[in-house]
């Protein structure tokens, strides 16, 4: 690897890392946003979301040049393929944040209803996925990401259980109907926020073990 090389895919990991941490920050703050029936929290999120699609330009952009300018090939070119691919999943993440904030920030302007637990448990294991997928990321981790992969099934379960949950409620509680489909919104959201997450975690495994396993769920057990 040439030295110039070598410069720029450290500036290109700490550019990733930076919209991880980024990313991470506007899912805390969107699921805490409707935990708490907080509005102005949820504005936060909404406002800052052009500075997340501004750093996804800028690491798509410096891939693109690494790739013209030095043709990097095995694990160079494996390591920036796979970056311009995560880059992708966390812009959609901050996009998925952004759209629980605006269910939080109209949920604070009408009365307050209970959350419901599965969606407690959801936001709580969407976040731990992403958690989890950027440490995989970070220390190079296989392991790690396939457990992030393994734990897409418990939130797709969830979701489902949802559903029928705000079935029963809208049935007992016909007035509320609009703020419980927008829970159930927040419930489709974290749901891609996970298969998002999974997808970060096989790049991983990706870039570590060079073989690609999307589609192959046996492979992570």
């Amino acid at each position: 690897m040439s030295v110039h090389l070598k410069r720029e895919i450290e500036n290109l990991k700490q550019m990733l890392l930076e919209q991880c941490s980024r990313v991470e920050e506007h899912l805390w703050k969107a699921v805490k946003a409707i935990e708490t029936w907080d509005g102005t929290l949820a504005r936060q999120v909404v406002d800052r979301d052009t500075e997340i699609d501004r750093k996804e330009v800028d690491i798509e952009e410096e891939c693109l040049k690494m790739l013209a300018l030095y043709q990097p090939v095995a694990i160079d070119l494996r390591y920036i393929i796979t970056a311009l691919k995560i880059n992708n999943d966390l812009e959609r993440i901050g996009d998925l944040a952004v759209n629980i904030a605006e269910r939080a920030e109209y949920l604070s302007s009408q009365e307050q209803i209970q959350i419901p637990p599965n969606l407690e448990t959801m936001a709580e294991k969407s976040q731990l996925m992403v958690r989890r997928s950027i440490d995989a990321l970070v220390n190079l981790d296989c392991q790690i990401a396939h457990r992030v992969c393994l734990s897409d099934d418990e939130v797709d379960a969830l979701h489902k259980q949802m559903y029928a949950y705000i079935q029963d409620c809208i049935r007992s509680h016909p007035e509320q109907m609009e703020s419980l489909m927008h829970l159930l919104s927040v419930s489709r959201h974290l749901e891609r926020i996970a298969d998002h997450a999974t997808n970060i975690a096989e790049d991983v495994i990706y870039l570590v073990e060079g073989h690609i396993i999307r589609h192959k769920k046996q492979d992570h057990r």
